[in-house]
């Protein structure tokens, strides 16, 4: 049961970070852009893109989590 839900979880946080990663700017464009966040460039990141960073960066620490914990339940 707990295997199961936290296997839910884990393909759940994959895909969200794979649509998280995809929405990051890369060379000229993302999600920022999108939004008219262009001007923000040479002021650095917008409070949108670093929103966006802090999401990531805790979908991927759950991942991880779930990852380790289908390791040791599935051992």
């Amino acid at each position: 049961m707990i295997t199961t839900s936290v296997l839910v979880l884990h393909v759940f946080l994959s895909l969200i970070l794979v649509v998280l990663v995809l929405l990051h700017s890369g060379k000229g464009g993302g999600l920022s852009d999108m939004f008219g966040g262009g001007a923000g460039l040479a002021a650095g990141s917008t409070v949108v893109e670093k929103n966006l960073d802090r999401i990531t960066v805790a979908a991927a620490v759950a991942w991880v989590f779930t990852t380790m914990i289908l390791g040791i339940r599935l051992q």
